[in-house]
């Protein structure tokens, strides 16, 4: 005979199931708390760990690029006093810049992703070129060129144009002075380029140059830009 299950206890049981299901849910939202909390805090971990990895890695990279400097600045050749103690000195160009660009390649390769670490590839760039390796110079450049920190993309726009300005590449100097020009940076600003830009044109095309000089004179005056501008603008051809 089936039991009679009274009105007052289904009541009950759907009192009950109400509640196991009220408990499960705030069971699962404490759990999803947890979660979200555990989550936060392995992220906030990850970016402070993070931080502080770059932050040494900045700090090694800057130490390293200090020390390869060091070479790129020593005296080179028969010093007319003796060193200091400690001082670095080289007896020729050669073997100074071939070192300090070994220096700078291997700070840029191991702390690439730092600034220290991209400066450093473009002072290896510089050593290239003083001890004529212009092509392995050219590619640290034009790689630097599309760098996403504009000062250094800079600065190796600049050191390209004036490295294709030595070595008969006129024409992509001049463009890249007139890119410089248009998108000036505090490191490379426009009257520096708008400078180097004139003295391009300075052998071949006179008459632009002396308008550039002109204008530098006009839009920057009582600077050392201005000055420079009016003494090359009186070793002009037709100007002396």
């Amino acid at each position: 005979m089936a039991q009679h299950i009274s009105r007052r206890e289904l009541k009950k049981d759907e009192v009950r199931e109400t509640l196991a299901h009220g408990a499960e849910a705030v069971l699962s939202h404490e759990r999803f708390a947890i979660v979200v909390v555990l989550t936060a805090a392995v992220i906030a971990l990850g970016i402070y760990g993070w931080r502080f990895y770059s932050e040494r890695q900045s700090a090694k990279a800057s130490a390293a690029f200090d020390d390869a400097m060091k070479v790129f600045q020593a005296p080179a050749g028969a010093p007319q006093t003796p060193p200091a103690p400690g001082q670095l000195s080289f007896p020729d160009d050669n073997k100074k810049y071939t070192e300090a660009d070994q220096k700078f390649s291997e700070v840029a390769s191991k702390y690439s992703r730092t600034r220290a670490g991209e400066l450093a590839s473009y002072y290896a760039a510089l050593s290239l070129e003083k001890i004529q390796k212009n092509d392995d110079a050219t590619k640290r450049l034009q790689a630097l060129a599309n760098s996403h920190d504009a000062d250094i993309a800079a600065m190796a726009q600049f050191a390209l144009a004036q490295l294709d300005d030595d070595t008969g590449r006129g024409d992509e100097a001049a463009k890249l002075y007139e890119q410089l020009i248009a998108k000036p940076t505090t490191l490379v600003p426009k009257a520096v380029a708008m400078l180097a830009l004139a003295d391009h044109y300075s052998v071949k095309n006179p008459s632009e140059a002396a308008k550039l000089y002109t204008q530098i004179k006009s839009d920057y005056p009582d600077t050392p830009m201005a000055q420079q501008a009016d003494q090359a603008l009186a070793l002009l051809p037709g100007k002396s």
